[in-house]
């Protein structure tokens, strides 16, 4: 069953498609925090966030016409804010940093090996920033976005199985890194 919101994007799209300017702006209304939200966890930047959202809405304003299924424009329209997301990453990516080495820093500095949740979780977040993009891509969607395998193999264009085996392989790469410095 689909819901209210997901029938309402549908009509939102087919009336722009014929010609009602002002359900795009009702779209932007209703989308436009949550792909905020969505660039922001990819770039943790709020003013990248923000641009990559509006470059997001230019492509989505100028092929929405081409979207033949109405109710395909929320897994579609993710999915251009995913990949603007990433390109932002791609032209910014930096070395990543060793977690043990900051984690030998900080043992060097004497600082307290009793970790607090807060740490812990703060540990759990960069150990996250440690695995490869496409694994980072799939434990934010499915643990944070709360994402199905079937959505998330929509929103990447991959198969249900690829998105298993990445979601398996990013648990157990971040086992071992936790392993290390927990």
């Amino acid at each position: 069953m689909r819901k209210k919101s997901d029938i309402l994007d549908s009509y939102l799209v087919v009336d722009y498609q014929n010609g009602n300017k002002k359900s795009m702006v009702l779209l932007v209304k209703r989308w436009h925090a949550k792909f905020c939200h969505r660039a922001y966890m990819y770039t943790k930047d709020i003013d990248s966030a923000q641009d990559i959202v509006q470059d997001a809405w230019q492509v989505i304003i100028n092929k929405i016409e081409f979207l033949d299924d109405p109710n395909a424009f929320k897994t579609w329209a993710n999915r251009i804010v995913i990949n603007k997301s990433i390109d932002w990453l791609r032209k910014r990516k930096r070395e990543p940093q060793r977690l043990s080495a900051r984690l030998s820093e900080r043992q060097i500095q004497g600082e307290s090996t009793h970790e607090s949740k807060e740490d812990i979780l703060l540990r759990t977040q960069e150990a996250i920033k440690g695995l490869a993009e496409k694994q980072q891509e799939i434990i934010r969607l499915f643990y944070t976005e709360e994402y199905n395998i079937q959505d998330i193999a929509t929103i990447l264009n991959i198969s249900p199985g690829t998105v298993k085996s990445r979601l398996f392989y990013a648990r157990e790469h971040l086992k071992q890194i936790l392993k290390h410095i927990l």
